[in-house]
């Protein structure tokens, strides 16, 4: 039963023929003519897409990009100890990156918008999961390719890894004199191809691929894979980890601030947690916050695990007022942003007062309509009113009512009209609809 089971998962019961697998691979790493001429299209669509923040259209480039070939030759390459299809794989795939980078730099230094929107900010980051990505695409490729049955997968890892999204965010960073976004971009286009060419080395390995010849060059070259990979993942180790401890800092500031940050005839204007420098700012608006307050507040940080974080509470208009003459002006822009929250917030109030008094006065009312009808005739029953307006033209709204009475029994013509004539007079509006069941 267990071998059986076991079974299912062998790679071998549908693997293509080695021989094809590694013409598929070879005719897909070469850079020239229509291959080149789709690269550079591809490169240009993406980075349209990055530049109108259009995830839409950089998932289309992404399908359009051949530049998975150079990556999977060069694992094949490894794989089977074929130096010769290793060099070429690396030649070609210099060359694609090297048009992908020129061509993403010229479309950004022509363009217009040179806004740094979300698309473009999501990829100047890498960490091990961006790594866990390409190492699991690239499973999914080799081994699609490997086998008879392909399917839609190699589309699907087209997405997954991204390769050209990171490549045109490296040209934008060039193009915009911003290396911090260079570096990044390409550092996870580094890690997209390490980690797909390791996956195809792996798999080659795996289903036995047959090597060309077993060279000292081979062995040497499998040394540099290991390095290659070493170098490509600790970094992004490190990145991983401190993406972690950035997301859990802003978990719990935020954590802490819901629960904890709340004075008497105060509220909070505004809030900033910078995971960065493990710091958090509170500006309240209201009455003064004395230092006692404020070291309290202070005290309840380690039950956050905020420990070592800094907080910094400023108030409002106490706070600008000790601002420095040459910062004035800035005071100035947040004492007016200030002052029309403030005005915001009495201006809510007051709406929402306005409001439950309305609610209020109609419950009144209603009651005493009541009464009074009740008094008018005892065959009442129960009456329902209903608020409303009636609009006559653009400039005229009247007040209306439509009241339906419930009566034990049926009266005449002339008394609902007394009735309706009675409740106009006392509704102080002509618009009374009423209704007796």
């Amino acid at each position: 039963m267990q071998p059986y089971f076991l079974g299912k998962f062998s790679l071998h019961s549908d693997k293509e023929q080695i021989a094809n697998v590694i013409l598929s691979i070879e005719n897909g790493l070469v850079f020239r003519g229509a291959n080149l001429w789709i690269l550079i299209f591809a490169i240009l669509v993406a980075s349209l897409g990055l530049n109108v923040n259009s995830t839409a259209v950089i998932i289309g480039a992404m399908l359009i990009s051949p530049l998975m070939g150079p990556i999977m030759g060069i694992g094949l390459g490894v794989g089977i100890n074929d130096i010769t299809l290793l060099r070429k794989a690396i030649y070609n795939f210099g060359i694609a990156t090297m048009v992908a980078l020129v061509t993403s730099t010229i479309f950004f230094l022509i363009s217009p918008l040179n806004e740094a929107h979300s698309e473009i900010l999501a990829r100047i980051s890498p960490n091990i999961y961006d790594v866990l990505i390409a190492l699991f695409g690239g499973l999914a490729g080799i081994v699609a390719t490997s086998s008879k049955y392909k399917g839609n997968v190699i589309p699907g890892v087209a997405i997954a890894t991204a390769l050209m999204p990171p490549l045109c965010t490296a040209g934008y960073g060039l193009a915009t004199l911003q290396f911090q976004y260079f570096l990044g971009a390409f550092y996870l286009f580094i890690i997209n191809t390490v980690f797909i060419a390791l996956s195809t080395f792996l798999v080659v390995r795996i289903l036995h691929f047959p090597y060309l010849k077993h060279t000292r060059e081979g062995k040497f070259a499998n040394r540099i894979v290991l390095f290659v990979v070493l170098l490509t993942l600790i970094p992004s180790l490190y990145f991983g980890y401190d993406m972690i401890e950035q997301l859990k800092f802003k978990n719990n500031a935020n954590s802490f601030i819901n629960s904890e940050a709340h004075f008497p005839n105060d509220y909070l204007l505004n809030k900033k947690i910078d995971p960065k420098e493990r710091k958090i700012t509170l500006i309240f608006g209201g009455q003064e916050i004395n230092s006692f307050q404020i070291d309290s507040l202070r005290s309840k940080l380690t039950k956050y695990a905020l420990d070592t974080s800094c907080l910094e509470v400023k108030q409002g208009f106490a706070y600008l007022a000790t601002d420095q003459n040459d910062e004035l002006e800035k005071s100035s822009d947040q004492l007016n942003r200030l002052s029309m929250l403030l005005n915001e917030k009495d201006m809510e109030i007051k709406n929402y007062k306005s409001k439950l008094d309305s609610i209020t006065q109609f419950d009144t009312l209603s009651k005493q309509l009541f009464s009074e009808l009740k008094k008018q005739n005892g065959n009442l029953v129960s009456v329902m009113i209903q608020p409303g307006n009636v609009y006559k033209d653009s400039a005229r709204v009247d007040k209306s009512f439509v009241i339906s009475l419930s009566l034990s029994k049926n009266v005449p013509r002339v008394d609902k009209m007394k009735l309706e004539n009675w409740l106009k007079q006392r509704l102080k509006t002509e618009e009374v609809k009423l209704i007796i069941r």
